[in-house]
Order: structure tokens, then C-alpha cells, then sequence
């Protein structure tokens, strides 16, 4: 049980808890061992494994410190220690330079109202820390960017905190993945498994946006996909352009890299209400199925839930007619609904003509939920009624 005043690795003595959540802890804590010049506070982060916390957390956690231990950055707090503790339970610590500073989250319930002139200075700050980030080999992605997990100082100083979420892009393409991210601040594809640095200016982009506003992203009306908020911020034509082409769904239509997101930011007021948008060609619908030669857009690939668990009805609104071999006896029938949740999304493109990306995905996403609230249950129904029978003979 972890309480004030304990002592952990014969070093660290916690003071009193920072935050809490259903996997870690966060502890301010005193360093013992501390040089007598320096700030003896740090922050420990503990993570106790077993029950709730499975190895998919773990290796976040483990994930974290060691990616800390690489990052040189002032205003990211400081790797100090990683080490665990076998008492009754297994719990696992990571210890940071404590920055006394509150977050963006708690400068906003302490009644903070923030203008043009404090968000462009915070997102200059933080594009800062992510072309350093975007610029390691290999990149590094922070994949929860929000106002929780930016401080501010007194000296308007801004930090970024919480590599939770991280991740290092010499991860495998295709390997499997943890869904990772905050809902309103995160991008469609990060949710698919696939982010790029440009997902970081997305949540940088919901993040200033819901600074302005003072609503969530979460709970901003959204028009096709984009956040609808100009009628609920003051700010400059310049400064709204930007943060729409920041929040673009598409990622090819957002800023290419931190830096030309920067650059944008900076320039005259007139340069920047006229960003171009890089136009998408829509190439869905012009072809069957099998040919290679239809182009297909990157952000709509990987797998398809919808297609794979409503197998035998996804073919009808999508025009994949082949689909409906899905009704064929076991095993065949069941070959084909795991051939629609691999290739459904670049088949169905293939196959029927779209109004746009962002249609597509919305189509796609009603089936996964049609899937999961009516499938679902039904083949743990069908399940449980085969083995009531098995065990009745």
C-alpha cells in the first residue's frame, strides 16, 4: 500500500500523490540521494502488475523509460531512475524531473481564459518540441497530446509531459498495435494503427482549439469529419485557417512536418487565411476488385471489423459481391469473412463510387458498430447454445 512518507529503492520518499488512474499511480516524491545544490523533488510513476494492468501496459510503461532515457530536450522533464519493487504485489517505477508548473487542463478550471496571443506563443513552443521529436532517428511520436499533458510555468514556459502513448517509428508495419490516445485529440488513422508526426499536429491543432473555445473537442459539432468552431473562438481569419488545415481528417491535407506547420504559423496574416489545400484525387469506384491498377488511398487500408463480423450483409451496401460467399457452409464461409476484414477496405473503394475519404470512412465505421452491438453478442449466443448441447448429450 502506497502512502506519504513511504520509502521506496532505499532513495525515494513520496510526498503526496500528483494523480491516479484505473493502470498507475503518479507520486511527488523527495530524492534523498539528491546532490545538496539541486531540486531534490522528482516524480515517480508506478505501475503495479497484475489484475488490471496486463502486459500490453507493461511494455507501454517500459516503452516510456526507455525512450526518456534517449530524449535531450529542456523543456521535456529529465529520465532519472527505472527500477521495480517486489512487495506482496510486483509494482514498476519510473522517476522524472519534477516541474513545478500546472497543466493547460488545470490552468483552464483555475478560470483561465486564453487568447490569440497565448495560444500562437504555446504553439510555437510546442512545434519547437516536436521537430526535435519528429527529427530523432527514428522519429519519435507522442500520440496523446493534450492539455493534461502540457505545462505551463510561471514564466509562460510550456513542457511536454507523459510519453505514455509514445512511440518510436522503427515499429514494424503491420505488427500488432495498441490502440493509444484520447478521444477529441487523436486522429482517425491513429485509431486504425497507423500515426505519422503529422498526428501530432492534429492533436496540437484540438488541443489549441479546445484552449480558445474552452469546449472539448470531443464536444464541438463536427461537419464531414472537421471540428466546426469559428463561430465559438475569437481569433484572427489567419489563425482559424491554420488550425482547420491542422485538423484536417485527411492526413495528406494537414501540414507535412512540424517545422512547415511552424513556418505557416508565422507567416503574414494573408499568407496564412491562404494555406493551399493539396487536392485528393478520388479514384474509388473505377474498377473490379482484383485490379491492381486502381489506385487506393493509404489512410483507408488495414483491417475491416465491420466487414469481418457482419460478413454476410457488408457486401450489400458496399457492392462486393463476392462477399456473399460468406454465406457458404463452414469452413469456406468463414475463409471469405476473414478475406473481408483483410481486403474489404480496399475492395469495397475498388468497387463503389464514394462522395469522399471521409464518406467512406463513416460508412465503414457504422458497420464496425453494427458489429459489435448486434454480432457480437450473437455468435456468444450461438456459443453458448452449442455447448449447452454438447453437454446435454
Amino acid at each position: 500500500m502506497l502512502e506519504p512518507d513511504r520509502l521506496l529503492h532505499e532513495r525515494y520518499q513520496l510526498q503526496h500523490r500528483l494523480s491516479e488512474n484505473q493502470v498507475r499511480q503518479t507520486w511527488l516524491a523527495k530524492d534523498l540521494q539528491a546532490p545538496p545544490d539541486s531540486d531534490d523533488r522528482v516524480v515517480l510513476k508506478l505501475l503495479p502488475f497484475g489484475g488490471e494492468v496486463q502486459w500490453e501496459h507493461l511494455k507501454l510503461f517500459e516503452r516510456e523509460a526507455h525512450i526518456l532515457q534517449q530524449l535531450q530536450h529542456p523543456r521535456i522533464p529529465r529520465y532519472r531512475d527505472y527500477f521495480h519493487i517486489d512487495d506482496r504485489s510486483l509494482w514498476f517505477a519510473l522517476v522524472q524531473e519534477y516541474i513545478p508548473a500546472n497543466s493547460l487542463k488545470q490552468w483552464q478550471e483555475n478560470g483561465k481564459r486564453f487568447d490569440e496571443r497565448d495560444v500562437r506563443r504555446i504553439a510555437r513552443e510546442l512545434l519547437d518540441i516536436l521537430i526535435y521529436l519528429h527529427h530523432l532517428n527514428p522519429p519519435v511520436l507522442h500520440r496523446d497530446l493534450k492539455p493534461s499533458n502540457l505545462l505551463v510555468d510561471d514564466s509562460w514556459q510550456v513542457y511536454l509531459v507523459d510519453f505514455g502513448a509514445v512511440q518510436d517509428k522503427s515499429a514494424i508495419e503491420g505488427s500488432t498495435f495498441t490502440v493509444v490516445g484520447t478521444y477529441g485529440y487523436a486522429p482517425m488513422e491513429q485509431f486504425g494503427g497507423r500515426t505519422v508526426p503529422a498526428s501530432d499536429l492534429y492533436a496540437l491543432g484540438a488541443t489549441l482549439i479546445h484552449l480558445l473555445s474552452g469546449i472539448a473537442p470531443a464536444d464541438l459539432p463536427q461537419a464531414d469529419l472537421r471540428f466546426q468552431f469559428r463561430d465559438r473562438i475569437s481569433a484572427s481569419e489567419g489563425l482559424i485557417c491554420w488550425l482547420e488545415k491542422m485538423t484536417e481528417p485527411s492526413v495528406e491535407r494537414r501540414f507535412a512536418s512540424a517545422r512547415e506547420a511552424k513556418e505557416a504559423l508565422d507567416a503574414p496574416p494573408r499568407a496564412l487565411a491562404t494555406v493551399p489545400q493539396q487536392a485528393i484525387a478520388n479514384t474509388s469506384g473505377q474498377g473490379g476488385i482484383f485490379d491492381p491498377n486502381v489506385p487506393v488511398p493509404e489512410e483507408i487500408l488495414g483491417w475491416n471489423w465491420g466487414a469481418f463480423l457482419m460478413a454476410n450483409w457488408w457486401p450489400l451496401t458496399n457492392r462486393v459481391w463476392f462477399g456473399l460467399l460468406s454465406w457458404m457452409p463452414f469452413p469456406f464461409g468463414s475463409i471469405v469473412n476473414v478475406l473481408l476484414g483483410y481486403k474489404g477496405n480496399e475492395w469495397a473503394w475498388k468497387s463503389r463510387r464514394w462522395r469522399s475519404i471521409e464518406q467512406f470512412k463513416s460508412h465503414q465505421r457504422g458497420w464496425t458498430i453494427a458489429g459489435i452491438f448486434f454480432a457480437i453478442p450473437w455468435y456468444v449466443l450461438m456459443w453458448m447454445i452449442l455447448w449447452w448441447l454438447l453437454e446435454e448429450l
